[in-house]
């Protein structure tokens, strides 16, 4: 899922311990006859315990528990191996958690002793980011590992759920969150916990159903996350019981935890493989799939709940009570966050600083406990409170943006217009959302881990949330107020051209309000972002994804009109970025502004006024293709419209005031870049990222084939590839590539849209000049193996083949 969300901890070690997890079957069971307990003691030396207890639980000949080793060994060896006395803790654990013994108090003694051995392992193991975690580090809770002590806390925990319904032993609450506590720091600490618990589905499932005690939820939500982070195989939501119920019975904070968890269950595994991601692996995958994937599943059954997304909306654009003392916010929340890196931590203290004194079980009288809350409420600082709330809208963001990127994208841009999410982030804009700028911090790019503070990750779950919702989607138009929605239909006005259909059926009643929208304010942080600022990145990418789609001149003169252009070159030319992702974005987005509009680049022109600046800027594109070929094809595009249009001195004029025109419509020019386009990639390194190389270079020789021009520019490769002496290398790697691309682009699912959008060229056409460039008659003129001389035509080789 994901940059902006939660700090990982480091995955479990792969050859990491795994007793086996039958612990109900093992530990029920009696210790066995004397004569058994005297053979184990026999067998087991002091100096061997540890290894004969691995091997039992591998092999399952030996002791396999505690309860399997005598007493008096155990002290004897801890005497030697300074065990601290956790195997005798185990084991009294062990004799006083039996189904037989209805006392579990004696259950919350031991594990109060047990509590403080781990929990200071695990404090170290935070503080110290856990950097070098060994189990030699963390004996205490490798120990208790060891000696059975996690399998005996799931089989207490569980253990109500198996017992007759007459004979259900009741735990008490502080038991149960002694147990979640425990497990998790073991979890921290000990390599292998966390992977062995997450095998465990039923106890997966049912820490779910302790999530409905508001006093466990905490320690729960905790646990449930980080099994879930480490699970191979995802769970399904609908598998929880009384799901519905459950989140119904969630307050908003708990809700805004539990968005933690359901991000690990709507996000699709990153497997962490490089090849994974390469858009042959996908294709391959695709077809192994049948039907949907368990994320998408869980997707649907979120939109299922009543009023699940209504709840988020609120959760996402609920205020946060300011006072005066808050000017030293930033400083504070980053102090806070050297060592709170869990909402939840965080969210324990909010708890205790608010929670109702429950009188009845208290031994202060009722003012006392009302003076206690009141003076640790006191001793809250606001930027604590004001973070706890950051924390909670980075999660709920998430899972927003992750579920308008899902299948069901329509029926969520619906709910979230219907419930007023953006006018709701608008207000926050200024206050919470982007109060001050943040410099220390690193550019992440779409999927990955990020280790951000709340505040930043808080600015980047906004941006992606944006982009997600203005992408290709006609509520975009709800970024807007009311005044900015009649300016753009004075700009077609103006123009003297249709007003976009959009734009008159937005519904004004849930746009922003306020003398500003959000697309607006959006754009002025953007103007004044640091020069080294990475935010740059992601406003650029979510103004960018307002311009997608069928491309609109009332947009782009919007934008036009507050210096958006003049903004982006001069990070292009004048600072001389040298960030590839900042870069990218922003030739990305100068091609969707200028597409197709004769004013911006005549706006281009007014502002790279000398040879200087406009070597420069080539440069900048020459430099990585990749990053701009979206620009490239915007230009070409949008030199074949002007050159299309019947007042030919006009398009003359145009095009010799203008450099960058200029310079596209030399056919030398265009053939130096199709070139390229097609050389730097190949079907084993197409992602989606750079198969946008393989479109571009589609785009020049559709547009050639407009023109008649297609042999001529095939011949032309020909002779590159004769002079670079690579005869037959440029063309059969072209002809593997279209191929791909009609398994990709013609598969029944792949949305085409995109393609015609992006280059206002019918898909129909795409289809036709892949299909003649793929023609297997050697004297098609348009064919590309015409062009290939026989000696090195390998165009029959499987393309998946390295």
């Amino acid at each position: 899922m994901e940059p902006g969300r939660r700090r990982q901890r480091p995955m479990e070690r792969a050859d990491g311990l795994r007793p086996q997890l039958s612990v109900v079957r093992e530990m029920a069971a009696a210790a066995g006859p004397p004569e058994l307990s005297s053979a184990v003691s026999r067998c087991v030396r002091p100096h061997n315990i540890v290894p004969r207890l691995q091997q039992g639980r591998y092999t399952g000949h030996g002791p396999t528990r505690v309860s399997q080793i005598p007493d008096s060994l155990l002290r004897e060896r801890d005497k030697i191996a300074k065990w601290n006395g956790i195997p005798h803790l185990v084991q009294k654990l062990y004799e006083n958690s039996q189904p037989n013994n209805d006392d579990l108090l004696l259950c919350q003694g031991i594990l109060k002793e047990i509590a403080p051995l781990l929990s200071m392992e695990a404090m170290a193991f935070v503080t110290e980011d856990g950097k070098g975690a060994q189990e030699s580090k963390f004996p205490n809770t490798h120990i208790f590992d060891i000696f059975g002590g996690v399998d005996l806390l799931v089989e207490i925990l569980m253990r109500p759920t198996l017992a007759p319904q007459k004979k259900k032993q009741k735990m008490s609450e502080d038991l149960i969150k002694d147990c979640l506590s425990i497990l998790y720091n073991t979890c921290i600490c000990t390599d292998g916990v966390t992977k062995r618990l997450s095998e465990r589905n039923d106890f997966v499932l049912f820490l779910f159903t302790l999530m409905t005690n508001k006093k466990t939820f905490l320690q729960t939500a905790t646990l449930i996350e980080d099994i879930l982070g480490v699970k191979k195989e995802m769970i399904q939501l609908e598998d929880i019981p009384n799901l519905t119920n459950l989140v119904a019975s969630f307050d908003q904070q708990q809700l805004a935890n539990f968005c933690r968890i359901l991000s690990v269950t709507i996000s699709e595994l990153d497997t962490g493989n490089d090849d994974k991601h390469t858009l042959l692996a996908k294709n391959a995958e695709q077809k192994k799939a049948a039907g949907p994937s368990r994320a998408e599943i869980n997707q649907v059954t979120l939109l299922n709940i009543p009023g699940f997304i209504e709840r988020l909306c609120k959760l996402a654009t609920r205020k946060v009570s300011e006072t005066a003392g808050t000017s030293n916010f930033l400083q504070e929340l980053e102090e806070w966050y050297t060592w709170l890196d869990n909402a939840l931590v965080l969210d324990a203290l909010m708890h205790m600083a608010t929670e109702e004194t429950d009188q009845s079980s208290s031994t202060e009288s009722a003012d006392e406990s009302v003076l206690a809350a009141s003076q640790l409420r006191s001793r809250l600082p606001q930027s604590m409170k004001i973070m706890h709330e950051i924390m909670y809208k980075v999660e709920v963001l998430y899972v927003l943006c992750v579920l308008l990127m899902g299948r069901q994208r329509n029926q969520v841009h619906k709910m979230l217009a219907e419930f007023c999410l953006i006018p709701g982030l608008n207000n926050l804009f200024d206050k919470l959302i982007w109060r001050k700028h943040s410099n220390n911090h690193v550019l992440h790019g779409q999927n990955q881990i990020c280790d951000c503070s709340p505040e930043i990750s808080l600015k980047i779950q906004f941006l992606r949330l944006l982009q997600s919702f203005s992408d290709h989607h006609e509520n975009k138009y709800l970024l807007l107020n009311s005044q900015e929605l009649n300016e753009l239909s004075l700009i077609s006005l103006r123009a003297n051209i249709p007003e976009v259909e959009a734009v008159v059926n937005t519904d004004r009643s849930l746009i922003c309000d306020g003398k500003k929208g959000l697309l607006t304010r959006l754009l002025q942080v953007m103007k004044k972002e640091p020069v080294e600022s990475s935010f740059r990145f992601w406003q650029a990418r979510a103004v960018e994804s307002f311009l997608r789609g069928v491309t609109s001149y009332a947009d782009q003169m919007f934008l036009l009109k507050r210096g958006l252009l003049e903004h982006i070159l001069f990070c292009i030319i004048d600072s001389e970025c040298k960030s590839r992702d900042v870069l990218q974005s922003y030739f990305d987005l100068l091609g969707e502004l200028m597409k197709f509009n004769i004013d911006a680049f005549r706006r281009f022109n007014k502002y790279v006024n000398t040879e200087e600046k406009f070597q420069i800027f080539l440069n900048q594109i020459n430099s990585s293709l990749v990053d701009s070929n979206m620009l490239v094809r915007c230009i070409v595009l949008s030199l074949d419209r002007f050159e299309s249009q019947t007042d030919a001195v006009k398009v003359a004029e145009v095009i010799s005031q203008c450099c960058l025109l200029s310079y596209m419509s030399h056919v030398e020019n265009q053939l130096s870049f199709l070139f390229r386009l097609i050389n730097i990639i190949q079907v084993q390194t197409l992602t989606q990222e750079n198969v946008s190389c393989l479109n571009t270079s589609l785009v020049i020789l559709m547009l050639a084939r407009r023109k008649g021009k297609l042999p001529f520019y095939l011949n032309a490769l020909r002779g590159k590839e004769l002079s670079e002496k690579y005869p037959g290398f440029l063309l059969n790697n072209f002809h593997n590539l279209l191929r791909f691309w009609q398994e990709h682009y013609l598969n029944k699912d792949k949305d085409s849209t995109c393609l015609e959008n992006s280059s206002c060229i019918h898909f129909s056409y795409w289809k036709e000049t892949v299909s003649l460039l793929l023609h297997p008659d050697q004297t098609a003129p348009c064919a590309i193996i015409s062009y290939i001389d026989k000696a090195y035509m390998s165009v029959d080789k499987d393309f998946s083949e390295d």
